[in-house]
């Protein structure tokens, strides 16, 4: 059942926005999820990710406010071997931090780069490499790692059934898929993932940790969409986002959709207007 409670407000819907002030907005929507990014602008350093606040202090707001938060977004170029130092290190300081602000979980982006001149084979095998690496850590902090394909061409892994194949082979029972909406709908995968061409799905929807939800609009061409054409979900979207939230609901899906809108339209939003547009986004998703 697509409750309210069950829809998430990820931190790039307003990133200008402090995290306290963020917190109470979630709150007096009656929403009580929130992701948390390491990505805002001028926010570079994991202490930044709570805007420099103590986690015990992140405890008590959230506490207060009745809302927990659900992820950190995210380790960037996480299948990426040849920088696995450096993302060893940052995913260690993660992992403590979310640790320190009870979050459950931390989302891993594939590299996303022209110049990755890897072949796809080298790209699967050092992202299984990759995660069987980081297992030992997301083990013994208890937390989950949420492996989110990207549908970008020059993404190094774009398909969700092929990040549940990477996530099997690494030995490791920590990792759950992210699935993107938007990156669904401009990637590789297609309704056969679900088994919608009589042959079996070949997506596991068990695997799933969490579902990010976007919608888009206007005459772009589906291969030129990038994220600053992702906004709220309203009755233009192209993406059919509504459907695609009711399947996976359907189909057994009974964790989190996390609104994740980068366009500068949403983000520059006044708070009183971006309320009023995430109300009618869930109005019109069916969300109760």
């Amino acid at each position: 059942m697509l409750i309210k409670k069950r829809f998430v407000l990820n931190r790039i819907i307003s990133p200008a926005m402090g995290l306290a002030d963020f917190v109470r907005f979630t709150a007096g929507l009656g929403l009580s999820k929130i992701e948390l990014r390491n990505d805002l602008p001028g926010k570079r350093e994991v202490k930044d990710i709570i805007d420099g606040l103590k986690p015990a202090d992140v405890r008590m707001l959230t506490q207060g406010e009745g809302v927990s938060i659900i992820s950190i977004n995210a380790l960037q170029q996480f299948n990426l071997l040849s920088s696995m130092k450096d993302r060893i290190e940052e995913l260690k300081r993660m992992l403590e931090l979310a640790s320190a602000v009870d979050c459950p979980a931390v989302v891993l982006c594939p590299n996303n780069e022209k110049g990755d001149i890897r072949t796809p084979n080298r790209k699967y095998a050092d992202t299984v490499e990759a995660l069987a690496e980081y297992g030992p850590l997301f083990a013994e902090y208890g937390i989950a790692g949420y492996v989110e394909p990207l549908g970008f061409g020059t993404s190094s892994l774009a398909s969700l059934p092929a990040a549940v194949q990477a996530i099997k082979a690494s030995g490791y029972g920590c990792y759950r898929t992210v699935f993107d909406t938007f990156h669904h709908y401009i990637g590789p995968d297609n309704a056969a993932v679900f088994g919608m061409d009589g042959l079996g799905a070949s997506y596991e929807i068990p695997y799933t940790g969490l579902v990010h939800i976007s919608g888009v609009e206007g005459p772009v061409s589906p291969e030129r969409f990038l994220d600053e054409h992702r906004i709220l979900i309203g009755p233009k979207d192209r993406m059919g986002n509504k459907e695609l939230i009711g399947r996976l609901d359907r189909l057994g899906y009974q964790g989190f959709f996390s609104f994740e809108p980068f366009s500068a339209a949403v983000q520059h939003m006044q708070a009183h207007k971006l309320a009023q547009a995430v109300e009618e986004s869930l109005q019109y998703i069916g969300a109760r």
